[in-house]
């Protein structure tokens, strides 16, 4: 793999050329700093994503770019998965008016993950074609009209629909956001890759509960406000600085495709059982949280019952950030153990009938989240060339939305046609613990990579 520095990649070959130069030129050259490639470069610490980078960026350059994009993207990231998790705890109200089972609410929860998969296996390489900025123009309109619907909705017919058109949405956006985040600045955009997702899901539950409490129309201005959001964010990607020049080949890459290059086949096997289960665990709280804390409680507060998804991805967050410069491989090894510790103090509550035992394996259970969803990240992601970034990012989200919506569907028909709520959720458990195992014995096999463990090697990579 080559290593490249500064803006131009080849402009450093262009500079080699054989120059005649005087003699106080070449003082002057000699006495230059000279920057060398990352692979000489030891860190005793992976580099801190948070801590303020020089501006690469001319005087006369009007366009969005660097850190504040990447601060950016990130924001539309947390606001896609903030209105994806906003109907769950508006789920009550549907459910009240419209008179549907727990099946019903884990189709339609399922409905959006598959969406997501279509749209990522679809769309996910697009933007390495046509540029990262018409995609995510299109996909924020695209999003906006969803949420449309959902405030029009009149019916179980009208969710699904806005589902599936929330999920096509998000799923062409993940790919090129996360490459573009990636293409602004390595570093953050790694970091920002893996805290984003949490903090949505956190902030789109807890405020749609609150919105069902302290405002008069929440089925239908929780929507609208969140409009108003994707408005702003679709002014600050068109004023973006394009990442990616166009190139032949978008029809093609609109048909199906999983690659993956071989030198980045082990690492992604090793975070595959991590990734599948941590979403996974999210899926359960996203479709039968609510109903978990209703049953635990017997309370039908609807911030209450919101609280088990926010816990749980909040926690996330908080993992995220103070893990943010261990090694990719002291991530995955923690996320895996409190990810167990987690499931097994939540099933254990759940058995027992206590509330406060529920959320605080909850709490643990994200940190698992956070860790085991980072460390995934951080070991496959700085591997990958720029030509590669959307695909890859796409294919990690392919199987986090795999572990979203599947299982969550799975435990709908249990819960119904099974041993009820309460069994459910004691197998579901169990089979993110075999999961988390499972993901723990190949990390154990596995050989860590030099250039996942060290972001600041990654950097280098380009």
């Amino acid at each position: 793999m080559t290593l490249h520095h500064g803006a131009g990649p080849r402009a450093g070959i262009a500079q080699a050329a054989p120059v005649r130069h005087t003699t106080r030129q070449v003082a002057r050259v000699s006495a230059a700093p000279v920057r060398r490639p990352a692979s000489e470069t030891v860190a005793a610490l992976p580099a801190d994503p948070l801590a303020r980078q020089p501006r690469l960026g001319g005087r006369g350059s009007h366009r969005l770019t660097g850190r504040p994009a990447v601060f950016v993207l990130a924001s539309l990231i947390v606001a896609l998965l903030a209105s994806s998790a906003a109907p769950t705890p508006l789920y009550a109200i549907y459910q009240a008016h419209w008179h549907f089972t727990p099946i019903t609410t884990t189709v339609v929860f399922g409905v959006y993950a598959v969406a997501v998969l279509a749209g990522l296996l679809t769309m996910g390489k697009l933007s390495d074609h046509v540029g990262r900025r018409p995609v995510l123009l299109i996909a924020i309109t695209v999003h906006a009209s969803s949420l449309v619907i959902f405030a029009t909705a009149t019916g179980v017919p009208a969710l699904l629909s806005a589902r599936v058109v929330q999920g096509l949405s998000t799923g062409a956006a993940l790919g090129a956001i996360g490459a573009a985040m990636l293409d602004m600045d390595r570093e953050l955009g790694t970091f920002a890759n893996a805290v984003a997702p949490g903090l949505g899901s956190a902030s789109g539950a807890i405020l749609s509960a609150l919105a069902v409490i302290f405002l008069p129309d929440p089925t239908h201005l929780i929507y609208l406000a969140l409009i108003g959001v994707l408005i702003l964010q679709a002014a600050a990607i068109a004023a973006m600085r394009e990442t990616v020049s166009r190139a032949p080949g978008a029809l093609a890459s609109l048909r199906p495709e999983i690659s993956l290059p071989r030198a980045l086949r082990a690492p992604l096997l090793t975070a595959v059982p991590v990734l599948f289960a941590v979403w996974a665990l999210a899926g359960l709280y996203g479709a039968l949280g609510t109903a978990l804390v209703h049953a635990l409680t017997g309370s039908g507060d609807v911030v209450l019952g919101s609280l088990s998804l926010t816990v749980l991805a909040g926690s996330a967050v908080v993992a995220t950030i103070v893990l943010r410069r261990a090694s990719a491989r002291a991530v995955m090894l923690f996320g895996i153990a409190a990810l167990i510790t987690g499931v097994t103090v939540t099933v254990t509550a759940v058995g027992l009938g206590s509330a406060a035992g529920f959320f605080a394996g909850s709490a643990i259970a994200g940190l698992g989240f956070g860790g085991g969803f980072q460390g995934s990240i951080r070991m496959v992601v700085p591997l990958a060339a720029a030509h590669e970034r959307a695909g890859l990012v796409s294919l990690l989200y392919v199987v986090s939305y795999l572990g979203l919506g599947v299982p969550a569907v799975l435990a709908g028909f249990g819960v119904v046609h099974g041993g009820g709520l309460i069994d459910t959720a004691r197998y579901y458990g169990a089979a993110v613990v075999a999961l988390a195992g499972l993901a723990l014995f190949g990390l154990l096999k596995s050989r860590p990579s030099r250039a996942a463990e060290s972001p600041a090697l990654a950097q280098g990579i380009r």
